[in-house]
């Protein structure tokens, strides 16, 4: 039984039968496949004839012939034998050469509703926006939620949520790591997510023959999460601990894992000056249960895990994230979207004496939304008008930020 992604399937629907392509992207095995089945039942049960959908995964070894835009498009048309409105549906289309004609040719010579997917952001650089110029909108795809993680396991008791929640703190959102029916194959999934996802998105797409040195950075950022770095910064570090390492190189590393999905960056943004920083930046892994996999369960501290998952539920939520800098403080997040704009800090605990997450909110010079986030059920409730959100409330309620 295929499970719901609601909010995802909902995105389909929306756009569906507009002009405009629609990109799925996110990182390898989020769900991206699995919402195209989800869309193509939704499709057939509203009385779209099979005959009028054509999905091809080109991951499959049955696509190998279909890898050039010559020998794609002369396919395509072929299937095509109708005037009526055809689905195209499209999974990792990246690994067609030159497949941007492919899209653009279709839309001239069908009346046709595209969908494509891909694991790499390169997929809306370049040709595509230019072949396309703007007739393209981007559905971003992450692991669950721990709402939608709830539902995959069936876990309904809401005394055991702190436990579900610890659970998937360690485990992750990946939706196939979820389904397993064997906790102790979870660890090697994860660890086999993780080279797939290094050896196809990162290391092929950009040329990277020594993987030792990609590994290092990785594992930096892993056990970094929380903390201001810079590729400088990463470099010095590297260095000192084994084989010397340049920023450059440390720079294009970042880029690539931003590339593929497996890292965000949140940029720095200065409070009272109103503008984006350029030095210094926050990294967040795409899955807590991937890091979990390469450090091991009992690395670091779960405020800054804490801190990661508040990160993803923020940007699962539409908001764009940044990390706020007020004079020599720092705020956690400040979070920006068309509709409103607010600023959250994140705590394991709330200390009872006059803690400092709550005088940095209270010293941000405006009148926008102030929100804590803690991990003890004592902290709830309202501080000098903060509102103190206990985190499994706060991932459980879109309605609260």
């Amino acid at each position: 039984m295929l499970k719901m992604r609601e909010k995802y399937l909902k995105a389909f629907i929306k756009f569906k039968d507009t002009e405009y392509v629609k990109v799925v992207s996110g990182v390898r095995r989020s769900g991206k496949s699995f919402l195209m089945k989800l869309f193509m039942n939704h499709l057939k049960e509203t009385g779209v004839s099979e005959m009028n959908i054509i999905y091809i995964n080109f991951e499959h070894p049955d696509s190998d012939s279909l890898k050039t835009a010559s020998a794609l498009y002369d396919y395509l048309k072929a299937r095509v034998t109708t005037s009526e409105k055809v689905y195209f549906l499209f999974d990792e289309i990246q690994e067609v050469d030159e497949w941007q004609k492919v899209i653009n040719g279709l839309r001239v010579a069908f009346d046709s509703d595209i969908y494509i997917t891909g694991s790499n952001a390169s997929l809306l650089s370049g040709e595509l926006a230019s072949y396309l110029s703007g007739r393209y909108v981007e559905i971003k795809v992450m692991p669950l939620s721990f709402l939608e993680y709830l539902e995959f396991k069936n876990y309904r008791n809401e005394m055991k949520y702190p436990t579900y929640f610890n659970e998937f703190m360690e485990n992750g959102g990946f939706p196939g790591v979820s389904l397993l029916g064997d906790p102790s194959m979870v660890e090697s999934v994860l660890q086999s997510l993780f080279d797939s996802i290094l050896l196809k998105d990162v290391c092929l797409r950009g040329g990277i023959k020594d993987t030792s040195l990609l590994l290092r950075v990785v594992k930096f950022l892993l056990d970094n999460i929380g903390n201001q770095v810079s590729s400088s910064s990463i470099a010095q570090a590297l260095s000192t601990s084994g084989r010397k390492m340049s920023h450059e190189t440390v720079d294009r590393y970042l880029s690539l894992l931003e590339d593929a999905y497996v890292f965000y960056k949140a940029e720095r943004f200065d409070i009272r000056g109103k503008e984006r920083l350029k030095t210094l930046g926050k990294y967040y892994v795409v899955d807590l249960g991937l890091r979990n996999a390469v450090l091991g369960r009992n690395r670091g501290n779960y405020g800054s895990q804490m801190e990661n998952t508040v990160y993803l539920e923020l940007k699962r939520r539409g908001f764009e994230v940044s990390v706020g800098k007020l004079n020599e403080t720092e705020i956690d997040f400040v979070c920006t979207s068309p509709q409103k704009t607010v600023y959250v800090q994140v705590a394991f605990q709330l200390p009872k004496d006059n803690p400092r997450e709550i005088a940095n909110l209270l010293n941000i010079p405006n009148n926008y939304e102030k929100v804590l986030v803690v991990g003890n059920l004592e902290g709830a409730g309202n501080i000098e008008g903060i509102k103190v959100l206990h985190i499994i409330d706060f991932l459980l309620d879109e309605s609260l930020i």
